[in-house]
């Protein structure tokens, strides 16, 4: 093991392929913490720390330059199954397909969904068709005893919730 010098103030290490450390680097970094906070995300609890959801959001999302619409499914518990990224668009809009997002959901039986996407302008407010989409896609779900939960919209590091909004 190599001695670090004394000049060096970094807590932040990682362990080379030689065994060295070095400094970490900051996607190194933001890939630890994704990883740390994934693992409070998923699991045997329950989903009951909002906040915890909203710090995996916006590390996974909010510095994106694009559009992304995803998911968070859910078991009849609201224990995370999964985290996936459905749709990827341009800097203002992304398409979102109702029907794609329904197969999605039966394919990892889930009874509940957390549909989230991000706004690259930094601006975290719905748009009319955010609204629509929302409506759409709740209606599509409800046919196959699917609930949405919420819609969050991640905008750097706010985030809105329809939910909190009284928009679902």
């Amino acid at each position: 093991m190599s001695q670090l010098s004394s000049s060096f103030d970094s807590s932040l290490l990682v362990r080379d392929v030689t065994g060295d450390y070095r400094p970490a680097k900051a996607d190194e970094v933001l890939q630890a913490a994704l990883r740390v906070l994934a693992g409070q995300m998923y699991g045997s609890e329950a989903l009951t720390s909002p906040e915890v959801v909203r710090d995996f959001l916006r590390i996974k999302l909010g510095t994106l330059e694009h559009e992304v619409f995803a998911l968070i499914h859910l078991d009849a518990q609201n224990r995370v199954i999964d985290y996936v990224e459905m749709f990827r668009g341009t800097v203002s809009q992304t398409s979102v397909y109702p029907r794609e997002v329904v197969k999605e959901s039966l394919a990892r039986n889930s009874a509940a969904l957390i549909l989230v996407h991000n706004h690259p302008s930094g601006l975290a407010e719905p748009s009319r068709a955010d609204e629509m989409l929302t409506q759409t896609l709740k209606s599509a779900l409800a046919l196959v005893d699917v609930r949405v939960l919420d819609h969050l919209v991640v905008a750097g590091t706010n985030i809105l919730s329809f939910a909190e909004r009284g928009l679902l």
